[in-house]
Formats: C-alpha cells, sequence, structure tokens
C-alpha cells in the first residue's frame, strides 16, 4: 500500500468510526423510561444523520425536529430536518430555530427529549434574544444556545447526545451547549470585546452590558436529572486510525487530540518533529505514523481560498522540505475545510518539486492563504463529500523506515 493509500485509508477509518448509526444507538434510553413522546430536537451536521440512528433502533414513536447543514440531509420518516447555512447564519436556520422552541414549549413533564448535537450546531441555531435582529447574529455569532434549549423544554427529561468537535470535549462549548449550563457572563463576553476590539452592532453590546443576554448557569434547578453523553470524539477516531497503522507495520504514536494555534505554526512543529524522527530517531523510531487533532485557527493575510487544515499542511509540506521518507495528510473531519466542500490535502517528497515545475510559488501560496488552491492544482485534494459526522481536525504524518 502506498503512503498515499494508507494516510487516506487512515482517515476513511477515523470517519467511520465516528459515524451515527455506530456510535448512537448504545446510548438510547430504554423504552420503559419513556412514559410519554420520545421527542428529537437537534443541530449540527451530523443531526440528521444522528436523528436517522435514532430512528433505525427505536422501536416505538417518535418525533421531532433537528437543523443541519445545507447537503448533509440524511432521509428520516419521523423526523422532519431541516436545511439551513453554516458557517454564517441564515433565515431558514431562524425559522427553524423558532419552531424548535416552540415545539420545546409543547412538552410535558412524561416526555423525554433526545437531543443529537454536534459540530456547527451553533450557526444552525441563530435565535436572536429579544432586541436583536438576525443581522445582529450574523454580525456577532446566540440565545437558544447556553443552556436555553433545556430550559424550554422543562418539565421533560433531556437526554443529550454530544458529537464532539472541540478540544477538551467541553460539554458546554459543543455547538455552544444549548442543553448543558453555562459559567460563563456577559461580563466576560465584554472583556473578550474589549481585549480584541471587536465592533459590536448597539443592540448586542446593550445586551451584554445590561445583563439580559446571561445564559443558564450550571445550578440552575431546570438543569437537574439532564443527561449528558459524548457518543463520539476525536480520540477514538485517532485510536481507529492509529489501528490501521499499525496493521501495516507503521507504530502509531497519537500526540494528542486537542492541538490548537495557528495553523501554519502548528504545521512546522510537525515538521520539525518528522525531521527528528527520520535524521535521528527521535523521540520515535520510524517507520511511524504520528497522528493529532484538534482545531487550528488562520490569520487571514491573504485573499486565497483556506481553510486551516491545507495552510497548516502546506507550511509543513514548507518545513519538510521535500524529505523522501515523509509524508502527511490533514483534514477536516467534516468533509468542509473552511469554506470550501474539500475535506483536506495530502503531501509527500514530490509536493514542492511538483509545484515548482508548474510555475507555483509555494511560498506565496501560503501568504496568500491560497491552500486550497495549492493542493488542487496539483490534484492532492482530499475530497470526502458530507461525512455525516465531525469530529474535527484529522492529521497524520508518516514517517517511512
Amino acid at each position: 500500500m502506498t503512503a498515499a493509500a494508507l494516510m487516506r485509508a487512515m482517515f476513511e477509518a477515523a470517519i467511520a468510526s465516528a459515524q451515527p448509526a455506530l456510535c448512537v444507538p448504545p446510548y438510547l434510553p430504554r423504552p420503559d423510561e419513556v412514559r410519554g413522546r420520545l421527542v428529537v430536537i437537534g443541530a449540527g451536521k451530523a443531526s440528521a444523520a444522528m436523528a436517522r440512528a435514532v430512528e433505525d433502533h427505536w422501536p416505538g414513536a417518535l418525533t421531532g425536529l433537528v437543523v443541519t447543514r445545507y447537503g448533509y440531509a440524511v432521509p428520516c420518516e419521523r423526523v422532519e430536518i431541516v436545511q439551513a447555512a453554516h458557517p454564517v447564519p441564515d433565515a431558514a436556520g431562524l425559522a427553524g430555530a423558532q419552531r424548535m422552541l416552540a415545539l420545546a414549549e409543547s412538552l410535558t413533564a412524561d416526555d423525554v427529549v433526545l437531543c443529537p448535537i454536534s459540530g456547527g450546531g451553533s450557526a444552525l441555531l441563530p435565535l436572536p434574544l429579544p432586541g436583536l435582529t438576525l443581522a445582529d447574529k450574523q454580525a456577532v455569532n446566540r440565545a437558544i444556545k447556553g443552556g436555553r434549549l433545556a430550559v424550554a423544554c422543562h418539565p421533560a427529561r433531556v437526554i443529550t447526545l454530544l458529537l464532539s468537535d472541540v478540544p477538551g470535549d467541553a460539554p458546554c462549548d459543543i455547538a455552544s451547549g444549548p442543553t448543558v449550563g453555562d459559567a460563563s457572563t456577559c461580563a466576560d463576553a465584554l472583556a473578550i470585546v474589549r481585549r480584541y476590539g471587536i465592533a459590536l452592532p448597539a443592540q448586542v453590546r446593550q445586551v451584554l452590558e445590561s445583563g439580559a443576554g446571561e445564559s443558564i448557569k450550571p445550578d440552575d434547578p431546570r438543569l437537574a436529572g439532564i443527561r449528558t453523553h459524548i457518543v463520539a470524539a476525536p480520540q477514538q477516531a485517532l485510536q481507529a486510525a492509529a489501528a490501521v497503522a499499525a496493521q501495516q507495520g507503521y507504530t502509531p504514536h497519537i500526540l494528542s487530540d486537542a492541538i490548537e494555534g495557528e495553523a501554519r505554526d502548528v504545521g512546522k512543529v510537525l515538521a520539525a518533529l518528522a525531521l527528528q524522527v527520520a535524521g535521528r530517531g527521535q523521540p520515535f523510531q520510524a517507520p511511524c505514523a504520528i497522528l493529532s487533532g484538534g482545531e487550528t485557527t488562520v490569520t487571514l493575510r491573504g485573499k486565497g481560498r483556506g481553510g486551516r487544515n491545507v495552510e497548516c499542511l502546506l507550511s509543513f509540506a514548507l518545513a519538510a522540505r521535500g524529505h523522501p521518507r515523509i509524508h502527511a495528510l490533514m483534514g477536516d473531519t467534516d468533509g468542509v475545510d473552511g469554506m470550501q466542500d474539500i475535506a483536506g490535502a495530502i503531501a509527500g517528497p514530490d509536493t514542492l518539486a511538483r509545484a515548482f515545475a508548474q510555475g507555483i510559488q509555494p511560498r506565496l501560496s501560503l501568504d496568500d492563504n491560497d491552500g486550497h488552491g495549492f493542493f488542487e492544482a496539483l490534484g492532492d485534494s482530499v475530497i470526502t463529500g458530507p461525512t455525516l459526522t465531525n469530529v474535527n481536525d484529522f492529521r497524520v504524518v508518516l514517517i517511512g523506515a
């Protein structure tokens, strides 16, 4: 198996391990726990697939509504699937959030609410607080989040099924925590606004300064008894990929499932590590596979097509300097890196040489934040289509013997 084929197989194994059909059923309630209705309410890029998994494994009646990203809908018979925009909220998401709250307000103490939540859910449920508009929300990406959906479902019992796409897997950070308490405050938000000089619409600032935007706190009695399960997370995806590497004779090493920082800086560090392994056998012996996850960021400097994984990979390729035994694949497990429907890309020893042969200057592409343009021109993009899951970034570096 070629290095590129192996890395692609590892990426596919990571995605497969986090498929809702596999990870949702073990966390469904028992039928005898539901005296009234089972109602499915959720949002996120994987929420439609999660709803389908509930339908396929729940023996009784159910109803509900979930909001997912355009193109990520999965046919369901009893749960309505609404599609909306991500990452910038739109009117379809607003209407879906309004209908979701209306459904929540009809619940009784006998009902059980099953909330499938995954990454992307925050933008897909853009219900502004009173006095704010959708335009305000679009300017500052919150009202159904921060525990407010759970409060709206009260007194029904709520079971939240989380598919984590955030470093650390904190439930309050996944889709902005619509069913869990949020310990942060409006004062915290204002401190961030001041620190980074963020321009806010006047209405948004007024909501924060008045305290009207306070989220539901963890000790709120209406949140008592809520059950929260993380059904899939980056770590298990990395472990699934590691197993594939081991089967092919590459010793796997998982650095972390929560690496953050500037994408191009992370790329440089990973390249330095790979060169140390290849040249000195430290801290690992080749052949090996170095895996990591998390969520990097990109400081926009140019006008290219992004995204964070291909930016990290292009920086990696430049720093690895075409070493003959070093290959890498970096991509987003939801199939979308940045604003492009491209998961990521692959780089190898000949990446830079092939770019120069086409008259492409890798350093200029990086300076222009044009990772997608760079790898697409080489035919090295990784395109999966909607994966129906989302456990954040996936990075593998292979160092051959």
